[in-house]
């Protein structure tokens, strides 16, 4: 373990030489730049709320620190759902475009903004931004910022921080999960579906029922205590194992799955609602599927709440850190979660890398409900040719997404990407 962290922080020093050397022949004596001249970065714009011929990678101004902020050399980014619905506008209040996408990434520490203390320049770390994560270059302030684990590579400490945290704070936060209690959690596949199944692990006698597409159970089956197909009547299924039903329901898919994990919970058990992800069925935003899903989502009657002693509850970690001012109550779950790390306890898991030029292809992977854990954008990976040539700066193509990732059993999945 010292040797890999001496290893590590050689190869930090050498980067951080590399990246000041190759400044400083650029821009002559100290680095700096001639006059007019701007550093620029690569990074990956959306244009306009749409389609994935929305997305391009292009030159940007490259940005600087303010005070309480970090400059960090980006090397990983994550790739979550919340994103392609970002893409299509499909979230409530969205920011003006062009924007860059992108709330959690993975790098090396560049710059400090003033009154910045505990980190240092060369510090591996990964970090929650709010947009502009898929950069080579971000600042972000620094009570969003921790320090990655020696063992822990930069594609894993990008896959770590959106997943573990919301698996963590919906299990012991909001449903309080202690021994002996039972998880219904959709999308088992998932980079958020395998953080939960890990974090149960971690208390004696969780039992963990998941769905998920047919085409993954072989790759998930030893993750989760019960396994069913997304498309099967998953209700009458967990009801013959479990008649009671379950203690904890996490639901990302909304419509008609809300009035199906109310049913479901036992007495005192919570219902917690964390996605929607049942409303995105195209490339683009559709009305009819947003209301269709709407109007499946069962009406919910307090009085009935009260007589069943049931708990409904919803989660959003991007509200709770940049609109509510939690980031230290995030802070505290994320040591917990590194103490986990470290003790072998949990681990991210990483589907694929892709660069950057690489992202419609990429998000086409997350529509299509492909991925078995978290997909990451390398920003150091070369492209590969033919995907490079549909996400160029002057790039106009779009391609067609799958409806469900149930009418994906019989395809062939993408190959890894490593």
């Amino acid at each position: 373990m010292a040797k890999e962290g001496a290893q590590r922080a050689e190869e930090t020093e050498q980067m951080i030489d590399k990246e000041g050397g190759r400044e400083a022949a650029e821009g002559g004596a100290g680095g700096s730049l001639r006059a007019g001249d701007a550093k620029e970065m690569r990074a990956v714009v959306l244009s306009a709320f749409g389609g994935l011929n929305k997305l391009r990678v292009s030159k940007k101004a490259m940005p600087e620190p303010q005070e309480g902020e970090l400059k960090i050399r980006v090397k990983a980014c994550g790739l979550n759902f919340i994103d392609l619905m970002v893409r299509q506008g499909n979230i409530d209040n969205p920011p003006k475009t062009p924007l860059v996408p992108g709330f959690e990434c993975s790098g090396i520490v560049e710059a400090l903004g003033d009154s910045v203390k505990g980190f240092e320049i060369g510090d591996r770390v990964m970090a929650f931004v709010n947009y502009n994560a898929w950069a080579e270059v971000v600042c972000t302030p620094v009570e969003f910022v921790y320090k990655i684990p020696d063992d822990m590579n930069f594609s894993e400490a990008a896959a770590f921080p959106m997943n573990f945290v919301t698996a963590y704070m919906m299990l012991f936060e909001v449903a309080n999960l202690r021994e002996g209690m039972s998880v219904l959690v959709h999308s088992a596949g998932g980079g958020v579906g395998q953080a939960v199944a890990q974090l149960c692990s971690t208390i004696p006698n969780v039992t963990v029922f998941g769905t998920a597409s047919s085409f993954k159970h072989e790759a998930i089956k030893n993750s989760v205590t019960h396994l069913f197909d997304r498309n099967a009547d998953y209700v009458q299924e967990v009801k013959r194992i479990s008649a009671d039903g379950v203690d904890i329901v996490l639901d990302c898919l909304c419509g008609e799955n809300t009035g199906k994990g109310l049913s479901l919970l036992k007495p005192l058990g919570t219902y917690i609602l964390y996605g929607s992800s049942n409303m995105v069925t195209g490339e683009t935003k559709s009305f009819f599927s947003f209301a269709k899903s709407w109007w499946q989502v069962e009406k919910v009657n307090p009085i009935k709440l009260y007589e069943e002693n049931k708990v409904i509850a919803g989660f959003s970690l991007l509200n709770l850190l940049f609109k509510q001012n939690r980031g230290g109550l995030i802070k505290s779950v994320m040591d917990k979660l590194l103490n986990l790390y470290n003790s072998k306890k949990i681990k991210p898991v990483v589907d694929s890398l892709w660069a950057l030029e690489e992202v419609k292809e990429a998000m086409q992977r997350i529509h299509d409900r492909g991925n078995i854990g978290k997909l990451i954008l390398d920003v150091e990976k070369a492209p590969t040719p033919l995907m490079a040539n549909d996400s160029t700066e002057t790039s106009e193509a779009g391609e067609e997404e799958e409806d469900h990732e149930g009418d994906n059993e019989n395809k062939e999945r993408m190959p890894f990407i490593q």
